[in-house]
Order: structure tokens, then C-alpha cells, then sequence
């Protein structure tokens, strides 16, 4: 494939968005919240497991401790049994127990709306505190997880796409500048949605993929 000029990348970027958009009119964060803490919390533990298994534990997690002074006081063995089928969840219930805490004795309680804030956390980076400030406060936020560093780099919207270990802030940072701010939630989402469902990981089903006409990796 010829050497793409920046000007001419950024013209298939919006272009391959534009797609995105089409195929996924309406996107959404997979995990289910109604607050906050509550999606803060889900967030933390979707770490190494899927959103859906997520999904199925928190209702009685939420259920039983319904705001950060109830978890801060919780007992570990039981928020490791209700989170038990996440895996990991001795150090996941003692990530959430400590970061509750943290909020209740820092911040009254109540989850803080700046990165600075919430990456001082037990338990939050970058990638957890986008997910809460897009989706729970309406704060421009691209997580970049292993679905968006997947489609990035097989798009060759990142200059290091050839990289094996790619650094997510520095995808962050190259990919915002592409985009106006208000984008960047959506964005963040419909690339993960498209990566679960068409650019999988092992194979991807690049035959019923709408980007396959300009996509360089596209093996149809």
C-alpha cells in the first residue's frame, strides 16, 4: 500500500467513521448503571472479563450496598462471593472496598468529575475515568481498551499500528486530535461494538465488515 499522507488519513478516518456511524446509529455503554458510583464500580471490575458477566453480579452488589459508605464498610468475603464468577475477585473486592472507602473519606461520597481526581483512586486509570466521565457525566472521554487499539491498528489510524505493545495513552492522545471532543464517547463505543462484533480478534469477518473497501488490513 503507497505511504498515506496525514491529510489523506484524516479524510478515510472521517469517511470510516461516517460508516461506523451507520452501522451503529445508537451506542451505548454495555454495562448497566444508574449512577456513578454504580457504573465507577462496574468498570472497575470489567477489568480481565466481559461487560455481560459484569452485568449479571452487580444488581446484587448495588442492591446491597447502595452507595460508597455501605461498600466502604462492607465485608470482603462477602463482596467476593457476590463477585466470584468475575475471577479475580479477592483483589477485585479489595480494589472496590479501598476505592469506596477513598471516595467516602476524600470526597464525601460522591464520585469525582475530573480525570485528575478519579485516576487517584484505587483501582482507576485513564481508561476507567473516561468511561465515568463520558458516560456518567457527559465529559468528553475516549477509553481506549483492547477492542479500540485492535480496530486503530487495523485501520492505521495510529502511526505506531505496527507496534505489539501499543501504548493507550499515546492512542488516546492521537486519535482525540482527529475529532471534536463531543465525538470522542461515541467514537470510544462504536469501535468497541464494531470490534466485537465484525473485527474480532482471531478472524476478522472482514467479508460483512462496511469498511472493507478502504480498510488496509481488509482480506476480502
Amino acid at each position: 500500500m503507497p505511504r498515506e499522507s496525514k491529510r489523506a488519513l484524516h479524510a478515510r478516518m472521517h469517511e470510516e467513521y461516517a460508516l461506523l456511524c451507520e452501522e451503529i446509529p445508537e451506542p451505548k455503554c454495555a454495562l448497566d448503571f444508574s449512577t456513578p458510583l454504580q457504573l465507577l464500580i462496574a468498570t472497575v471490575l470489567s477489568a480481565q472479563t466481559t461487560d455481560k458477566r459484569v452485568n449479571t453480579v452487580t444488581p446484587t452488589l448495588f442492591s446491597e450496598y447502595p452507595n460508597a459508605a455501605d461498600l466502604a464498610a462492607a465485608s470482603p468475603e462477602r463482596v467476593e462471593d457476590i463477585i466470584h464468577p468475575l475471577g479475580f475477585y479477592r483483589s477485585k473486592s479489595a480494589h472496590i472496598i479501598a476505592l469506596a472507602d477513598q471516595l467516602q473519606e476524600r470526597f464525601d461520597g460522591v464520585v469525582p468529575r475530573t480525570m485528575e481526581e478519579l485516576v487517584t483512586l484505587p483501582g482507576v486509570g485513564r481508561k476507567t475515568a473516561n468511561v465515568v466521565l463520558g458516560n456518567a457525566f457527559g465529559v468528553p472521554g475516549f477509553p481506549v481498551d483492547t477492542h479500540v487499539m485492535r480496530v486503530t491498528g487495523r485501520l492505521r489510524w495510529r502511526s505506531d499500528w505496527r507496534s505489539t505493545h501499543p501504548d493507550p495513552v499515546r492512542i488516546e492522545q492521537e486519535i482525540t486530535r482527529c475529532f471534536p471532543p463531543e465525538e470522542w464517547t461515541d467514537l470510544s463505543h462504536r469501535l468497541i461494538l464494531h470490534g466485537r462484533a465484525i473485527c474480532h480478534a482471531r478472524k476478522p469477518d472482514c467479508a460483512n465488515c462496511p469498511l472493507n473497501g478502504t480498510c488496509p488490513s481488509s482480506e476480502v
